[in-house]
């Protein structure tokens, strides 16, 4: 299968470039006071949504879910990497990381205040993004909110835009068409957050957070 090829190989090519994939991405927030600023929103919500307990899917090296955790949330990471999990465990030990698929989630139904999936499927082949998106949706609590992060594609005509990424082929996606996609598998946009490129930017791409929900049993 094409989708089976293309997870493993990027699991195989996250595994390669680990350490220093880590190393160049430890401090990154530091530097972002907007994205600091989305996921303290984030965590608001989650919050709001129930017992706090929120998954970072495609957590890397653990940083972000670390940021979690310190703002308060009940944060756990899933990777497809083992060598990202082994070095986010051993950053991180007081807390809890996973190797899974986000395709195929080892959680139990309905019980997540929130999901973040921050970069992580910019891999995913488009096919498949619809099938991603359901499982975000099975795990959310009533009322339990999405964060999801993503590069920009040039245009609402190019729903969907392949680039080149220095770890293992990647896809820019219309935040419009992401947008309704998230609406078929139940979640509803309730913000976003479109930062445009920087001149010390590697890649000039906007780079896009959508907040969307999960309605509550009997309500939109």
């Amino acid at each position: 299968m094409v989708e089976h090829d293309a997870l493993s190989a990027t699991r195989e090519a996250y595994d390669a470039a680990a350490p220093v994939y880590a190393q160049q991405f430890r401090d990154t927030l530091r530097d972002r006071p907007l994205d600091r600023a989305v996921l303290s929103a984030f965590a608001e919500v989650a919050r709001a949504s129930g017992d706090g307990r929120v998954a970072d899917l495609g957590c890397g090296p653990g940083h972000v879910t670390a940021h979690l955790d310190e703002l308060g949330l009940a944060a756990f990471g899933v990777d497809a990497s083992p060598a990202m999990i082994a070095l986010a465990r051993r950053a991180y030990p007081a807390l809890r990381f996973d190797v899974g698929s986000m395709a195929a989630l080892d959680i139990a139904d309905g019980v997540l205040g929130g999901v973040l999936s921050r970069w992580s499927v910019i891999h995913t082949p488009p096919r498949e993004l619809p099938a991603v998106l359901a499982e975000f949706h099975r795990v959310l609590a009533p009322g339990g909110h999405l964060l999801i992060g993503f590069s920009a594609s040039e245009g609402p005509s190019r729903p969907t835009q392949v680039f080149d990424h220095a770890v293992a082929p990647a896809y820019r996606w219309s935040p419009d068409h992401l947008a309704g996609m998230l609406r078929g598998a139940g979640l509803v946009e309730v913000a976003r957050m479109v930062r445009e490129p920087q001149p010390t930017d590697r890649r000039q791409f906007q780079e896009v957070h959508l907040l969307a929900r999960k309605a509550r049993s009997g309500a939109a």
